[in-house]
Parts: C-alpha cells; sequence; structure tokens
C-alpha cells in the first residue's frame, strides 16, 4: 500500500517549472528555495523510488543525494545551516559534490559572527543570553568561513549576513557595521538581512551602497511586507538584488511549522506577497539587475508550489 508520504501533491508540472526558472536564471533572475531536504516534497520535486535501498525508501540516502535531483528543477538554493556552525573544509567538498557544477549556493554567515548577544536557548548552552565575543570579527569569518570556500567562490550566489532583533540603535549597528564591510573580501557578493524595522533608513541603506551590498528584501514576522520594503527609497543598494520570503507577516517561526509541517501543499495562497514577488521579477527583467529570490515553505505551506504560482505565465 502507497504510504500518505509519498501521495502525489495536486497538479504540479516540475518540467515545466524547470524550463521557466532555466530561462529566467539566464536573464539573470535566479529562483530556488531556502534549505532542500523535505519529504513533503517527494512525488512533486523528488522521485521516491530513486533513494530505495533493498526495495524500501531510505532516508538517509534521501538527505544524502537529493541536493542532486534537485538542481534538475531549481538552479540556485539558499542553504540555512550555516548559520548554525563554521562547516568544514571537509563539508564543504561533500557539499559542493553532491550537486551538478550549475547549481548556485547562497549561504548564510555563521550567528558567531552575526550574533552581539546570544539567544537564551538551551542549545546555546552556558553561553546562552552572554555577549558573543566574535561579533562582527571579521578575522574569524575569513579564517573560518570564507577561506574554505575559496576553491567554490564560482558556484556562489550571495553571502547572506542575518541579523536577529535588535536593540541597539540605528547609528550604533551602522557604527559597527560599516568598517567591518570595509575589511571582507571583494571576490565574494554580500547581503544584510535586518530584522529590526527601525533600521530601514537612509543611514542603514547608505552603509551598504557604499560597500556594494544588498539589502535582503525579507517577508518575516515583525518586518514590512515585501512591497512596502521594494518601494522604499534607496532599498535596492547593490547590483544585484537578493529577497527570501519566509513568513507571513505577524505569524510567528514555531506557528508556521505547526501549520504548515510536512509541507506538501501550499495550503494558505499569500496573494499580496505573490503579486510582490511577481512585480519585483518583471522590474529586475527590465532593469537588468541580477536578482536571487529564495522562498521558504513556511511562506505559504509549500515553497515550489509559490514559486510555481510566481512564475505562471
Amino acid at each position: 500500500m502507497t504510504l500518505p508520504l509519498f501521495d502525489p501533491p495536486p497538479s504540479f508540472d516540475r518540467a515545466g517549472l524547470a524550463a521557466r526558472l532555466h530561462t529566467l536564471a539566464g536573464q539573470g533572475i535566479w529562483i530556488g528555495t531556502s534549505s532542500w531536504k523535505y519529504d513533503g516534497w517527494l512525488n512533486q520535486i523528488y522521485s521516491p523510488e530513486r533513494y530505495e535501498t533493498r526495495g524500501r525508501f531510505s532516508r538517509k540516502r534521501f538527505e544524502a543525494e537529493c541536493l542532486a535531483e534537485y538542481a534538475e528543477t531549481f538552479p540556485v538554493v539558499c542553504g540555512d545551516f550555516s548559520f548554525y556552525q563554521y562547516p568544514s573544509p571537509e563539508y564543504w567538498g561533500k557539499l559542493f559534490a553532491s550537486a551538478p557544477p550549475n547549481l548556485r549556493f547562497a549561504l548564510k554567515v555563521p550567528e558567531e559572527v552575526t550574533a552581539e548577544v546570544f539567544p537564551n536557548h538551551p542549545r546555546y548552552g552556558a553561553r546562552a543570553g552572554a555577549e558573543n565575543e566574535s561579533y562582527l570579527n571579521a578575522d574569524a569569518l575569513k579564517a573560518l568561513f570564507l577561506e574554505p570556500l575559496e576553491p567554490y567562490r564560482d558556484r556562489l550566489a550571495p553571502l547572506i549576513f542575518e541579523f536577529g532583533a535588535r536593540s541597539a540603535s540605528l547609528p550604533e549597528f551602522v557604527g559597527r557595521l560599516d568598517p567591518f564591510l570595509s575589511t571582507l573580501p571583494e571576490e565574494f557578493r554580500y547581503a544584510i538581512e535586518i530584522r529590526n524595522r527601525a533600521y530601514l533608513a537612509a543611514p542603514y541603506f547608505d552603509c551598504l551602497r557604499e560597500h556594494g551590498v544588498a539589502h535582503v528584501l525579507n517577508a518575516w514576522t515583525r518586518m514590512p511586507a515585501l512591497a512596502e520594503q521594494i518601494a522604499l527609497p534607496g532599498s535596492l543598494t547593490a547590483p544585484f538584488t537578493v529577497v527570501r520570503a519566509l513568513l507571513r507577516h505577524g505569524r510567528p517561526y514555531e506557528q508556521a511549522v505547526e501549520k504548515f509541517s510536512p509541507y506538501r501543499e501550499a495550503i494558505e495562497p499569500n496573494p499580496e506577497g505573490r503579486e510582490a514577488l511577481r512585480a519585483l521579477i518583471r522590474r529586475m527583467k527590465e532593469e537588468r539587475r541580477t536578482t536571487f529570490i529564495f522562498v521558504n515553505n513556511r511562506f505559504e505551506g509549500n515553497a515550489p508550489q509559490t514559486i510555481e504560482a510566481i512564475t505562471a505565465e
């Protein structure tokens, strides 16, 4: 009997989506998802039989090998995993070997660099609530993150610095950020994602523009809607644009996980968010600006279906 895990989702044209995304990438519009190891995408993006061992679906094999099949549909992916640690050179070698060379990776910079104070969460152990001595430490970032990635530089989309909902004033934040950005190697592209709407002002945008760093247009719980951010004067701060459609405005992450898991279907379409993404794609085509758009399952319930909708003719 077929397990519910493998029930096919409503009509999904994987080949058609792959063709549209390939065409868009050729125009400089790169669209992918946030992460990729989702059982809910089986019989949609992934073929269950491809991961069988001794006639049974192997989750271990799926997680180790599914990135190659992901790349048959999507030209780019955003890796959130690197936010939680400095991956080893061996890890990078294995990761990049698991996907074809045409797949591009946007990677989140480890929070060891972007967390001024570690959150009060059990996974931080004794460091929970403590100040981070490595906050905006460019030397550590170069040695532990950028140098190991150097052999794969041609396969990288922008590297994303995520700063949480901070309490520091805008002048304090920009005062720390500006000299840090000045020291970063120019061989990589960088983007900044903030989660404090008070920072969406000229000093922040001007700082990023001076260094050729993109502001990440992010749909997130307490940030302005995508359309509102896109309309802000000066919000496009670099020759390239980065967008992350993460959550519906006002919805906490935990609530989205509970509502949408295991992410088999976009059960709650977000018309305003979809139209903002469509409008941005049209504008970026007209301006011929390279753009990277990443959609999260928690935006509507199933990232591939959201992407199918925003790219449909």
